[in-house]
């Protein structure tokens, strides 16, 4: 009995599917594709050079870090809203959270995952 109610769900999000698919087909305009219309666009600027350019590692670990203590700040948040329910136990556990997290920003600065642009030489390394 609980199967044919999956199946009865499933076949009504494809059949919805199908139809919104249909009508946008039916009803959507139809226009030749000009040179302009080629091109990409992005919030009125027109495009300089390609699309297809390498951005650095550095870029991705960096919007990483970015989500990774985004979400935390996050949970830190939720923390702060039930503070007075969870009571000095909750308070313990925030507390450890945030000695990690601060642990793990250490090491990340200490190891120069923060660092966006390359290490510059101190002047006691350099030779003359």
């Amino acid at each position: 009995m609980e199967f044919g109610k999956l199946a009865l769900y499933a076949a009504l999000v494809f059949g919805l599917c199908a139809v919104m698919l249909g009508l946008s087909w039916v009803l959507g305009q139809r226009t030749r594709m000009s040179r302009a219309g080629a091109e990409p666009y992005e919030s009125g600027i027109v495009a300089t050079g390609s699309a297809n350019q390498r951005y650095s590692a550095k870029f991705y670990l960096m919007a990483v870090f970015f989500v990774v203590f985004d979400l935390e700040a996050v949970y830190v948040l939720a923390w702060a809203g039930a503070a007075r329910e969870a009571g000095w136990a909750g308070y313990i556990e925030v507390m450890i959270f945030l000695v990690i997290l601060l642990v793990a920003l250490i090491y990340l600065w200490r190891t120069g995952g923060l660092e966006w642009a390359p290490q510059r030489q101190r002047l006691s390394d350099r030779r003359y």
